[in-house]
């Protein structure tokens, strides 16, 4: 759970990050914000079970993370820690792009919980929930409920909208931010998913939805897996998305995922009101691969990401 350190013109290993601090016991990610002197890091899963797949049986054993981190950046060591819930799974941390900002979020991807974090009068930091998505329950799946399970989160660069997406149930978010402590859900668009109709699995009860959303089809070709990284556009105009998690995951819960391969896809975005769209004439098909189907994960810009 702690930091190494590389060159950075040689890549050489150079050490540890954090200075004679016990690290925490396993990792994700971590954002910080230099005029606070402060880093944020998240827990994620211990990689060796990470790597066999999800397995029911792993909860409420400790192998799924379920703290954030607070560390002094400058010198290098944990000053606070927040226990966000048993099998919480905090990921993405994200800092709002204002360089004096003292606040972000953290979303948990097995709570569908989405923390703010920020800082206090008294100069610590305090966490608050800000937005929970509910659980469906369900039958022809591996659990009789499925959690919103959100495994990226993304921050415009005016500090007005807040992105994210939900691997199990198919669907990308827009929050809107003018009430940093209250999101405001302004779009959403279903580009995947567990709970597509006609599927493996029915939705026995679900409090947002009516009704099954459809399965996606852009340019004559069947869209499979679910939101998995999100990349947006430096003007916020075009949210970028691909499908595939990790490769284990993607071979358990999307099958036809691997066999087809991966895409990446764009969702048009209104940056005045709010609202996603799926652009049906914009489509990458990792399925053509000269070596085959691949699997598309991350996305970056070289000048710099949202």
């Amino acid at each position: 759970g702690g930091f190494i350190v590389l060159d950075g013109e040689t890549y050489e290993l150079k050490g540890n990050w954090e200075n004679e601090c016990e690290s925490p016991r396993y990792g994700y990610d971590f954002w910080y914000q230099p005029r606070h002197n402060v880093l944020i890091s998240s827990s994620g899963i211990v990689p060796k079970i990470a790597g066999r797949g999800f397995n029911p049986n792993d909860l409420k054993k400790g192998v799924y993370g379920r703290h954030l981190y607070v560390w002094n950046l400058s010198c290098r060591t944990i000053t606070q820690c927040f226990d966000l819930g048993e099998d919480s799974l905090p990921l993405i941390v994200k800092f709002l792009h204002n360089p004096d900002a003292a606040e972000g979020y953290v979303s948990c991807a097995l709570s569908g919980v989405v923390y703010r974090f920020y800082k206090c009068e008294a100069k610590n930091w305090a966490v608050e929930e800000v937005i929970r998505i509910p659980p469906k329950e369900v039958s022809g799946w591996i659990m009789p409920t499925m959690p919103a399970f959100t495994v990226d989160l993304i921050i415009s660069p005016d500090d007005k909208y807040l992105y994210l997406c939900n691997w199990w149930h198919g669907d990308i978010r827009q929050y809107e931010l003018s009430r940093n402590c209250k999101p405001r859900l302004v779009g959403q668009v279903f580009v995947g998913g567990s709970i597509l109709r006609g599927g493996p699995v029915t939705v026995c009860r679900d409090e947002e939805l009516k009704c099954q959303p459809e399965p996606l089809v852009v340019k004559c070709r069947r869209v499979y897996g679910g939101p998995s990284r999100l990349q947006l556009s430096l003007d916020g105009k075009r949210l970028y998305v691909t499908n595939s998690f990790y490769s284990t995951w993607d071979k358990q819960f999307y099958p036809d995922l691997v066999r087809e391969g991966s895409a990446m896809l764009q969702i048009d975005v209104d940056t005045e009101k709010g609202g996603l769209t799926v652009n049906k004439n914009f489509l990458v098909d990792f399925g053509r691969e000269p070596n085959g189907p691949s699997l598309a994960h991350d996305i970056h810009f070289p000048c710099g990401d949202a």
